[in-house]
Parts: structure tokens; sequence; C-alpha cells
């Protein structure tokens, strides 16, 4: 019987399951899993989780008073789902950093050490987490910070190569380039349908990322994120890890055919690529040169930011009931 396309690409690549929901984790038994605002938000509205919001709730009036009640029952929700979902997964879980702060370095640090520390009290061994923070130029020192401290990173929101370049050279553990957005707005600014998935602007991204680290010898891990299609992934076989949507991993296992590994780091190793030296100055410089990193990012942090807003929004109206 001809092997499935998830059966192959978990022989060359780790596949991760990028949702909140802990019935499609089960169900496709992935090793890792991430999280972000939007996906907790999500999970927070089924009916099937109304215990672990309530019970993120009771904690964190427990905790604190007033307005505060709110913001601790976020974080320890957004854990919540991760211990849950750590029961299931072998690796790790990614929960996300409040994207609020993503311009602010401190305050990402001081989130990322209480993060770890609501999972530490809950006896997880800190290398099963990856705090996500955004890849601003402060999100990527806070993430260096935390890196020295054994608190392991996954850098999301990953748009240019700048943005990667400054990840790898502050020695974080992952990066998560996010393919399907990156297309969505090269079709939008170039009013075009659809493109081959060799040439779709988010794959030949990853690419460049994967090839720049495997040249270079870098020890960040690339982790494709936000498929549009199969296409997408099919072109990404062989990259460190992706993370991909339960409705992707299902079309994966009923798909059938030979799976060509596309990402190999001994063919980059012979690449003719040039090294790019990293400051604050030059990464501010290509982020103003690429319009289309510019956008994403911001929209991003933006989208997350909101996400956040609806979450608050629910919890404090079923806080009022408790």
């Amino acid at each position: 019987m001809d092997k499935t396309l998830l059966e192959q690409l978990n022989t060359m690549t780790v596949t991760v399951a990028d949702t909140g929901d802990i019935h499609s984790i089960e169900k496709y038994k992935p090793r890792d899993a991430t999280t972000n605002p939007s996906l907790i938000t999500a999970a927070a509205q089924m009916p099937d989780y109304a215990d672990v919001v309530d019970g993120a709730l009771t904690w964190a009036k427990g905790k604190g008073s007033g307005d505060k009640v709110v913001g601790l029952a976020i974080d320890r929700l957004a854990v919540e789902f991760g211990l849950r979902i750590l029961k299931i997964v072998p690796g790790r879980v990614s929960t996300e950093v409040d994207a609020r702060l993503s311009f602010d370095t401190e305050k990402t640090i001081e989130k990322g050490r209480y993060l770890i520390s609501l999972y530490e009290a809950q006896d997880v061994s800190r290398d099963r987490i990856l705090i996500k923070i955004a890849s601003t130029w402060e999100g990527i020192r806070a993430a260096e910070v935390l890196t020295k401290e054994g608190i392991n990173c996954n850098l999301t929101l990953l748009f240019g190569l700048h943005q990667a370049i400054a990840c790898a050279e502050a020695n974080v553990r992952l990066v998560s380039p996010f393919v399907g957005r990156i297309l969505d707005w090269y079709k939008k600014s170039t009013g075009k349908e659809s493109y081959p998935p060799a040439e779709d602007p988010g794959v030949v991204s990853v690419h460049h990322i994967y090839n720049y680290y495997k040249k270079f010898g870098h020890k960040t891990e690339v982790m494709g994120a936000s498929f549009r299609n199969l296409g997408e992934i099919i072109e990404l076989a062989g990259c460190d890890l992706l993370t991909i949507s339960p409705q992707l991993l299902g079309e994966l296992q009923k798909t059938t055919g030979k799976l060509e590994r596309k990402l190999d780091p001994a063919k980059s190793a012979s690449m003719p690529i040039e090294r790019i030296a990293m400051d604050e100055a030059t990464f501010r410089k290509m982020h103003e040169a690429d319009p289309m990193a510019k956008d994403k990012l911001a929209e991003g942090i933006d989208g997350f930011s909101k996400a956040l807003v609806a979450l608050e929004k629910l919890l404090g109206e079923k806080l009022a009931k408790l």
C-alpha cells in the first residue's frame, strides 16, 4: 500500500500541529504543537473547553483583583492549553507572549520568564516549552536574553531575510516564517490569482532562509508556518519543521504519491550565498526596503492584539458570571 504524504513528510520533517484544539492534536499525533492568541481565543469559545476557561479564571481570582484578574487568566489559559497539549505530544508546545508587548524588550523578557515559571510550577521542564515572540528588533533582543537563560524561543511573524538573520545571530531556537501570509500579500499587490507552488513567494522565502542558515552553520531551526494549500507544504518537504493546520494535516493524511525532498542541508552548503552582517541599522534599513515584511509584521501584531482584546472581553463576561 502506498504511503501517505503525511507519513513520508514525517520521515524528513518534524510535523507540528498549528491549533489549540486538543482533539485535532490527538488525531494527527504530531511531535510538537503551536498555539497563538487567535487559536486560543477560538478554542476558549468551544463548549469542550469551558472547564479549562473556568479553571483559569478561578485560579486568577485567587491570585489578583480588579482588572488584573483577566490578564492573569489569559496567561494561565495559554499555559493550561499548553499543559494539556504536552500530555499528548512527545515534544514541545509554543506559548505566545502578549503581542502588544512586541516593541518592549524588557516587558517581553518579563512575560517570557513568567510563562516559563507557570509551566515549571506544574513540573514541566523548560526544554518542552517555546516562548513565542514577534520578530521585531525589540522582540529578537528579548529572545536573545531569554535564550541565554535557557528559555527557548520561537520567533514568529517572520517575513523577511533580515528578521531571520537577526534571529540566527541571537541564537534563538526556532523561527516561524509565515508562508501563506507572504503569498496573500503578493496576490493582493500583483493582482495574480495564483502561483505555481515552486514559485509561491512564501515558499521561495523559506528556501532562502533555510539555505542561508545551513550554508553558514546557524543552529536556529526553521519552521514554515501559515499554509494556504498542500502545494506549499510539498515544496518545503525537508524543512526542519512545518506547523500545519488540522485541515491540511487531514489532506496530507488522505493523499498518496511520491513526496520528494526539496530542502537538504547538503545542497545548501554548496550554494553561492553571501553573508549579511546584521546590526540594528541594517535591520531597520532592510525592513523599510521590504514593504511586504513591513506590512505583514504590523498586520500580524495588530491581528494577534485584537484576538487578545476579544479574549479579554470573553473572559471578562465569564468572570462576571462566576
